[in-house]
């Protein structure tokens, strides 16, 4: 790892922590069994950049942590969300495009955190996973391309 690479990373997952915290006044929107937190657009950013899997890792952790207190998922969403995500960047990260890439966080949110969530809320998993899935939906295929357009004109700037 070089310089450059941790600073990507670095930037990226504060990125993550920020528009997370952006988001605690929507409630349940951020945390809830609807899920459509803005920051998981950067979960593409894999397609492009390898220093966002770090990235958006470490955010999301450091974001489950703040939510913890909020949201009360505790541990089970600070570790299993967090490594929800670091293995959705990685599977993206592999993906030809942007559509075969955004499936990666939208499948395992979907199905995965939905479980906990579900539990903890006392709320069906089906309509938990949909209702994840959806709000995955949003923020990967809307977000998801203004971050990547975002990063490519910023990457353009710094290379001029």
């Amino acid at each position: 790892m070089n310089t450059k690479f941790i600073t990507k990373a670095s930037a990226i997952a504060a990125i993550y922590v920020i528009l997370v915290l952006l988001e605690i006044p929507l409630g349940t929107l951020a945390f809830g069994n609807i899920q459509i937190r803005i920051a998981e657009g950067l979960t593409l950013l894999p397609l492009i950049e390898s220093a966002a899997i770090p990235g958006v890792f470490v955010g999301c952790i450091i974001s489950n942590i703040i939510l913890a207190s909020v949201s009360g998922l505790g541990a089970i969403d600070i570790i299993g969300g967090s490594l929800v995500t670091l293995i959705a960047a990685y599977i993206t990260s592999k993906m030809p495009n942007k559509v075969l890439g955004s499936l990666p966080p939208i499948i395992l949110n979907g199905l995965i955190v939905s479980i906990w969530v579900s539990y903890f809320l006392n709320i069906p998993y089906l309509i938990t996973s949909i209702s994840i899935g959806i709000g995955e939906l949003i923020a990967v295929s809307v977000f998801g391309n203004v971050a990547i357009y975002v990063y490519n004109k910023v990457m353009k700037n710094a290379n001029r």
